[in-house]
Order: C-alpha cells, then structure tokens, then sequence
C-alpha cells in the first residue's frame, strides 16, 4: 500500500472566514482557530438575530458587521451572500467546510435535539424548538438541505470574481482534513 501524502494547505491569514452548509461546524471550528491565534471570533448569525428570531434590518446588519470587522484580525463565520461584499473582501483566507451530507446531517440533527433538549441559548434568548427546527418553512434542515448545491456552485465561481481572488482557500472536505490542517495551528 502506498502511503497518501499529507495534504498541503496555505498559510493561514489574520481575517479568516469560514463558510460551509448548516451543521458543517463553522462554529466549532471557527472557535478553534480563534482560540489558537489569540483573535476574535465573529458569529455572523449572533449579530443577524435579535429576540425571537427578529432579523435585523438590513442596514443596522451591515454596520453591524462592518464594526465587527474593522479590526486587523478576526475569524467570521457564516454564509451570507448579502454581505460578502464586506467580509470576503476584507478577508484574506476562506476556510470551506464541505463535508458529506451524511455527517452534516447528521451533526445538525445532534445538534438541534441537544439544544432542544438543553434549552441552550442561541443569541439574544433564542432557542431552538420542533416547530423552528421542523416543520416552519424556515426549517434549518430544510434550509440545510436547498442551500448545500448552491453553495457547491456558488463558492467556486463567486472565488473566480476579481474581488475575491486574493483568498487564500483552504477547503476541506473530511472530518479528517479538518483534524490534519488544524493540528498545524499552532496556537500563539
């Protein structure tokens, strides 16, 4: 059996953005890297959602992130499209989380059913509940489930733009990959 060689990321950047499905681990994993180098982390959903899942206008989201972002390192995650123009231009490094549906799946349902369960506290007192979680129309499974394609279409040519060139990408595909790349983020 030949050995595989080890995969050869980039180097990681001070504005790092992290992106993939619902249940991918952005989160997580943007924690890890923001512990490890000492910088702040940038929930983009926190500063989207006010009590009961109110959406902030747009305008106030937008200063919002332009505010979170003004600093000379961070790591954001998230997947808005709206607002790329600020943080993926500011960024220097896109890290994509594109794991397979099974394991996404299946760590957003653990994950729904914990906080369920936990009554764990989201942002500003949201909580997860069965008819958010299922059966509305803004189901995060069903939201998991339409947005995946478009993000497998969407990433590579929106990172063809001009103004999204300059990132640095680093894109894994297995739980494995993510191990093997973050055991070289040596903390500070």
């Amino acid at each position: 059996m030949v050995p595989r060689k080890p995969l050869v990321f980039p180097p990681l950047g001070q504005r790092i953005v992290v992106v993939g499905s619902s249940g991918s681990g952005k989160t997580t994993l943007s924690k890890t890297i923001a512990s490890r180098l000492s910088i702040p982390h940038v929930e983009i959903d926190a500063l989207h959602f006010e009590p009961d899942w109110v959406e902030v206008e747009f305008p106030v989201l937008r200063a919002r992130i332009d505010a979170a972002l003004s600093g000379p390192a961070w790591v954001a995650d998230g997947n808005y499209a709206k607002l790329r123009d600020i943080i993926w231009a500011r960024g220097d490094t896109l890290v994509w989380l594109e794991l397979p549906l099974e394991i996404v799946l299946w760590r957003l349902l653990s994950r729904t059913f914990r906080r369920m369960i936990t009554q764990e506290e989201l942002w500003q007192g949201n909580r997860e509940n069965l008819r958010t979680a299922f059966f509305s129309k803004d189901s995060l499974i069903l939201y998991m489930l339409k947005t995946r394609k478009m993000h497998h279409i969407g990433y590579p040519l929106a990172l063809k733009q001009p103004e999204y060139c300059h990132l640095k990408l680093i894109h894994v595909r297995t739980p494995a990959q993510v191990s093997s790349w973050l055991a070289q983020i040596k903390p500070d």
